[in-house]
């Protein structure tokens, strides 16, 4: 409970700084729905001449695609910012002042600054998966809403851990905005549902950066198509995923020289 009011009273001062720039909002809602727009374009051209692709109709596509925006939106709302703030502090060795606070560093690295203008691609998000189950009459059962939750919980995990791991590589490295910026541009192969992939492709994105099953594993489950099974590894390799983080996490304070270092 004393870490949840920490997060939340972090939250609260982003959002009060939020409601300062009303208008930044509302282009970045304005910008959001431009870049998903833009997105779709693909995911048009690929279903113009055909009525499915690795097993998903167009509809079926689009979920993965809310869950993708969903899922973009978490991580540039909460994981994001914090993260690049962290690798900063590393740099300037001000993260000294984190680490003497009586609390888990993790958490309050983790928890430091919000982004709420990014809430449009939430937004968004939901307003797609909205649409992708009324073009397909589905209307997913408690079952499967409770299946989604999980799988969603899973995939932030897994999100925020690989954020984590590179995060780490600034106690090493001076410069790590190129491996960000490359993880961003990878991060967009979860738009896409996972059975498109084969060969290399399919492995790394499965096992060694599991993007597409971030956004897959959840469409599946609103769909009523996730089988029990393929939840319960979705939950353990986000379990996994949590354990290596952390001990990544550890090991890289443990080099950490401070300012004064």
């Amino acid at each position: 409970m004393r870490y949840a009011r920490l997060i939340a009273t972090q939250a609260r001062v982003s959002f009060l700084l939020l409601l300062q720039y009303r208008a930044d909002f509302v282009i970045s809602l304005f910008l959001a729905a431009f870049w998903t727009l833009s997105a779709i374009v693909p995911l048009l051209v690929l279903y113009s001449d055909r009525d499915s692709v690795g097993g998903w109709s167009w509809g079926e596509a689009l979920v993965v695609v809310g869950w993708f925006n969903v899922l973009k939106g978490v991580q540039s709302i909460v994981i994001q910012p914090s993260m690049n703030q962290a690798v900063e502090q590393i740099h300037k060795g001000t993260l000294d002042f984190v680490l003497l606070k009586p609390a888990d560093a993790q958490i309050l690295v983790s928890a430091q600054r919000f982004d709420f203008r990014q809430l449009s691609d939430v937004v968004i998000g939901c307003v797609i998966l909205g649409y992708a189950l009324a073009t397909l009459g589905v209307v997913p059962s408690l079952g499967a809403v409770a299946q989604t939750v999980v799988a969603f919980a899973s995939a932030v995990a897994l999100l925020y851990s690989i954020w984590v791991m590179v995060m780490s590589l600034a106690f090493v490295f001076v410069k790590v905005d190129n491996l960000t910026f490359l993880f961003q541009s990878l991060f967009d192969a979860a738009r896409w549902p996972g059975s498109i992939y084969r060969g290399a492709f399919a492995f790394v994105f499965t096992f060694v950066l599991p993007l597409t099953l971030m956004t897959t594993t959840p469409a599946l489950a609103l769909l009523g198509r996730l089988a029990a099974r393929e939840l319960l590894l979705a939950v353990a390799g986000a379990a996994l995923f949590i354990l290596v983080s952390r001990w990544v996490w550890t090991r890289s304070v443990a080099r950490y020289t401070s300012a004064g270092g």
